[in-house]
């Protein structure tokens, strides 16, 4: 198994592009399954979970084309590709794909409104809390579908073949639940209200999507979602917006080493919050023609408090990079998590770098020390396995981060992106 070796101490200096989202990817991937025309997708990262799911879709059906760099592209520019689903062959997704990655479920949307029926397989994913569907299933049943729970699989039909829109009211945002009834009410007959839906920029750009291939949908960025239902979708060009989750671990990452880093292609709009906490560190952040430019020259880290909250606020996708940050700032500072019950298990690996990590419940408190020491650690889920490499970026000696998929699964080419930029890093393979 793959393992990341490295040796802290150095500062980042240079340009780290920023690639396309996954969070944005893998739904807008799955809107393909809503046409039997082509879904043309740019800007695609090169990502385990991206081909994962490019597996389940080719299991339906979808014919998949990926198409090579174009005059100008640069070597880490995002893959075009196109999707073509003409006919659905298989409306089951299995256990043994769905089970690998939650996302997967999502498939249940287009499915169910494209074909009047779906047997999706119960997902799987990063273990970080128990996450339940029955806010996807309550949004499908609403509706009109109907649907039971057989060995493990999720059973939907739409009688006489077509779902009808209703108000739909979310009694907590899900970014999932949105995306599934969002696609599913595209093709129902007649109107759907979301109600407390998630304002996620990747939601944004599946509705963006939507739009294109013809769907009406009013409200987006907003909470209330509003799809008129039509007939029929069609094939369209879209691109893949960049992934604020890579440019905030990126910005976490310049900020824990010192040094500066211009990361191209960031949008600040679409991480504001955590810019903003990012700021109150001592951490300078510059948004530029192209990017953002992020720098800590001599200044120490100044302790931060923060809370987990759904977008606009501080995503809990940036929690486990901001800890470790703050295991090297001047204080003390208390970090909620309010989204995932289960998404401190990357403490007890900062603790072997010799963190000072204090856990109640569902906040931490996180005491800084004047140096971290370079550890064998373990990689625990997508997120947290990119907090041991901010961490081991800043310690005295060498890091071993063990179980790297994870890292794989979100992150693309992330050894060769820091190295530019002076990291002393690599992959063993193994």
């Amino acid at each position: 198994m793959d393992r990341i070796r490295l040796v802290g101490g150095n500062p980042l200096n240079g340009e780290i592009p920023i690639s396309g989202a996954k969070n944005a990817a893998l739904p807008l991937m799955i809107a393909s399954l809503l046409t039997d025309e082509s879904l043309v997708l740019l800007n695609v990262p090169r990502l385990a979970d991206v081909k994962q799911l490019e597996r389940i879709l080719e299991n339906h059906g979808v014919d998949i084309a990926v198409h090579g760099r174009r005059r100008g592209d640069a070597a880490m520019d995002g893959q075009r590709i196109t999707f073509t689903a003409a006919d659905i062959v298989d409306t089951t997704a299995p256990y043994d794909l769905v089970s690998k990655m939650r996302a997967s479920f999502w498939v249940i949307g287009p499915l169910l409104a494209r074909e009047g029926e779906a047997r999706v397989s119960l997902p799987g994913g990063c273990a970080i809390g128990t996450r339940p569907v029955d806010f996807y299933l309550d949004g499908l049943r609403a509706l009109g579908a109907e649907i039971e729970i057989d060995g493990g699989y999720v059973v939907a039909r739409a009688p006489g073949g077509r779902l009808r829109g209703a108000t739909v009211h979310f009694p907590k945002v899900s970014v999932g639940a949105t995306h599934v009834v969002m696609m599913a009410a595209s093709l129902a007959e007649g109107t759907t209200i979301i109600e407390n839906a998630a304002r996620e920029p990747e939601v944004g750009n599946l509705a963006d999507c939507l739009v294109a291939m013809g769907a009406k949908i009013t409200g987006i960025g907003t909470d209330r979602l509003e799809i008129e239902g039509v007939d029929r979708l069609g094939g369209a060009t879209h691109e893949v917006l960049p992934d604020r989750i890579e440019t905030g671990t990126y910005a976490m990452a310049a900020a824990m080493t010192g040094g500066e880093v211009f990361l191209r292609g960031a949008r600040p709009e679409l991480l504001q919050a955590a810019l903003d906490t990012l700021a109150r560190t001592g951490t300078t952040i510059t948004p530029e023609t192209g990017g953002i430019r992020i720098s800590r020259n001599g200044n120490g880290l100044s302790a931060t408090d923060i809370s987990t909250e759904p977008f606009p606020g501080f995503p809990t996708d940036l929690q486990a990079q901001f800890m470790a940050l703050m295991t090297r700032a001047d204080g003390v500072s208390t970090i909620s998590e309010t989204i995932f019950e289960n998404r401190f298990m990357h403490v007890a690996e900062l603790l072997r770098f010799g963190a000072n990590i204090q856990v109640e419940g569902q906040t931490a408190k996180v005491t800084g020390v004047p140096e971290l020491r370079g550890a064998q650690v373990m990689a625990t889920d997508l997120r947290a396995s990119v907090s041991l490499v901010i961490a081991g970026l800043a310690a005295r000696g060498e890091t071993v981060v063990n179980r790297i998929y994870h890292l794989d699964r979100g992150f693309e080419r992330l050894e060769e992106k820091l190295s530019l930029c002076g990291a002393e890093i690599e992959r063993i393979a193994g």
